[in-house]
């Protein structure tokens, strides 16, 4: 994405849940499928166009291989981002990387790391995590 200004709220939403799923640097087929439901199917992404997500993979990947490049995409997340859905963010994140019924060290600190540049609360951070798992338990 060359034009960064023109990343919309749900592109961050899209490009956080595409970073959890590439921090192990192995996209599951069930990580990719939870993303799809996840964009037809919550409220937050009724009028988004899901064409855009290709655009959004190729920004999150291009960003992942420069030096600093998840600061830089966490800055546009928070720029695209209102802080009221952050914790929105978080739980699709949690959802992603639990999707494939395990979560890897890399995805593990990848959460961490969203936790911390989100400032999403402990407490709540730990509710979200469990409602993921609870989610995502096999029989």
């Amino acid at each position: 994405m060359t034009d960064t200004a023109s990343m919309t709220a749900q592109d961050a939403l899209a490009a956080l849940m595409i970073a959890v799923s590439a921090a192990d640097e192995d996209i599951r087929t069930a990580e990719l499928v939870q993303i799809s439901n996840i964009v037809n199917n919550l409220p937050v992404f009724a009028d988004y166009d899901a064409d855009q997500l290709p655009r959004i993979s190729r920004t999150v990947f291009d960003l992942l291989e420069q030096e600093e490049g998840l600061d830089a995409l966490f800055g546009l997340i928070r720029q695209a981002l209102p802080e009221r859905l952050y914790e929105t963010a978080y739980a699709m994140a949690c959802d992603v990387s639990a999707a494939d019924g395990h979560i890897t060290s890399s995805e593990g600190r990848m959460l961490e790391e969203i936790r911390y540049e989100l400032n999403i609360d402990r407490l709540h951070a730990a509710a979200i995590e469990r409602g993921a798992r609870a989610r995502h338990m096999t029989l």
